[in-house]
C-alpha cells in the first residue's frame, strides 16, 4: 500500500482511531491504520481520507487486516462494501488459549 501523508485531518484521525501510538507512528503502517479507521471510524474521518485513499487501499487493508482490529459487525460491512463474495474468513489471533466457561 503507498504511504499516507501526514496531513492535519490524518493526524487528528489517526489520534483518536489508533489511541495508543503517536499519530505519525500510526499513518506510518497504512494497513494498521486503515483498519482501524474502518472498524472505529465516523463519517468524518472517512471524509478526511477522501482522496488519500481508494477502494483498491481498503481491499488491501481487508486482505491484509491485522488479528484483533476488525470487530465482526465491521468486518461484514467492509467485505460486502468492496465486494469480497464469498466473504474472507475474520481474522484471528494465533496461540491463544481458548477461554474455558466458568463452572
Amino acid at each position: 500500500m503507498k504511504p499516507l501523508p501526514t496531513t492535519p485531518e490524518l493526524l487528528k484521525v489517526a489520534r483518536r482511531v489508533v489511541w495508543f501510538k503517536e499519530p505519525e507512528e500510526a499513518l506510518a503502517d497504512p494497513v494498521h491504520f486503515l483498519a482501524h479507521v474502518m472498524t472505529y471510524g465516523t463519517v468524518e474521518d472517512l471524509k478526511a481520507l477522501r482522496g488519500v485513499v481508494d477502494q483498491d487501499d481498503f481491499r488491501e487493508a481487508l486482505d491484509h487486516a491485522p488479528a484483533g482490529v476488525f470487530d465482526a459487525r465491521s468486518w461484514s460491512y467492509w467485505n460486502l462494501k468492496c465486494g469480497n463474495a464469498p466473504m474472507l474468513p475474520l481474522p484471528v489471533r494465533q496461540g491463544l488459549l481458548p477461554v474455558r466457561p466458568k463452572p
